[in-house]
């Protein structure tokens, strides 16, 4: 493919998508990263789209909400290695809340195998990896269908969730920041994962690599209330990135990286499995101040891990270590 042919490809990604990952336009585009890099940086310079943390979104800043449809085949390798890791938080018999998303949606078919567990959701997809679970209750908000990623939102949705308390909320979005936390592109989409977030003891982020550093319009959960991230091992070129999840560490967040074989995950059906396990790398847990929320409950506070500095250092030269790698 030429390199005029090649960039045109990308740029209608980008624009059919709203974001794509640099791994996702080489796969499609059967190059190198390397190669793509400099194709985004050429159409960066050009004004047609912007780069973010290993990969390209839509210029202007804000990216917009992508479809299920463009969601569902974009990082499907760490989306699965996300799920592997963060099903492993998950307790027989616990009560859960579970947010919208296609990455939220993995690991659903994961969660089909925890005997005694309630789920608590809004979505419908993800509803649908749990319907045939014999042994996993599912609760469903009301509220309005949102077609664009099956989701119930609206008054209805909030309201269905007052008074309840759940263990953990488990949680996705359209961007990550330090600065802001999770964000997301649509305004009920938000309102909705806030009151979801309400109903939580512990508040669990799965966001792959390409969302660290990308801001977006309605703010979801602020940093403070983050107890845990659970993202994919950045690539090594991927400064940003690093960057990002060591502001994320100092200000107390426990980060766990899950690590992906490399090669593209399998989409099973709902309710069954969705490729073979990754190799994952466990917990990160990474000590740090917590502030505190202006008028949270107790439910909004996340544990403070302390321990000693001796502690602090080497879990801060760990992700010194992936930064570098």
């Amino acid at each position: 493919m030429f390199a005029a042919e090649r960039r045109q490809l990308i740029l209608e990604m980008v624009r059919a998508n709203g974001a794509v990952s640099l791994r996702e336009l080489a796969r499609v585009v059967q190059t190198s990263e390397v190669t793509v890099r400099r194709d985004v940086r050429a159409l960066e310079a050009e004004g047609l789209l912007d780069r973010r943390h290993g990969g390209a979104v839509l210029p202007g800043g804000f990216t917009r909400e992508s479809g299920f449809p463009q969601k569902s085949h974009l990082a499907t390798a760490e989306k699965t290695a996300i799920a592997d890791l963060a099903a492993g938080l998950v307790e027989e018999g616990e009560a859960i809340v579970v947010g919208a998303g296609t990455t939220t949606q993995e690991l659903a078919r994961r969660l089909a195998r925890v005997p005694g567990l309630t789920v608590v959701t809004n979505s419908l997809l993800v509803a649908q990896a749990l319907a045939h679970a014999n042994r996993v209750e599912v609760v469903m908000t009301g509220g309005t269908l949102r077609g664009s990623n099956y989701a119930l939102v609206g008054s209805g949705a909030e309201q269905s969730l007052q008074g309840l308390r759940v263990s953990k909320a488990f949680l996705s979005g359209s961007g990550l920041t330090a600065e802001r936390g999770l964000s997301t592109s649509n305004m009920l989409s938000a309102s909705v994962d806030r009151a979801l977030v309400q109903a939580a003891s512990e508040v669990v982020v799965l966001a792959d690599h390409t969302k660290l550093g990308t801001d977006t319009m309605f703010q979801t959960v602020p940093t403070e209330v983050i107890t845990r991230l659970v993202t994919d091992d950045p690539p090594g070129h991927d400064d940003r990135a690093g960057t990002e999840l060591q502001a994320l560490a100092d200000q107390g967040v426990q980060i766990a990286v899950a690590g992906t074989s490399g090669g593209a995950a399998g989409q099973g059906g709902p309710g069954g499995d969705a490729g073979p396990a990754r190799q994952q790398r466990r917990d990160v847990p990474l000590p740090g101040p917590r502030r505190q929320v202006p008028g949270a409950g107790a439910g909004l506070r996340s544990a403070a891990p302390l321990g000693d500095q001796a502690a602090a250092a080497e879990q801060r030269a760990r992700v010194a270590d992936m930064r570098r790698r």
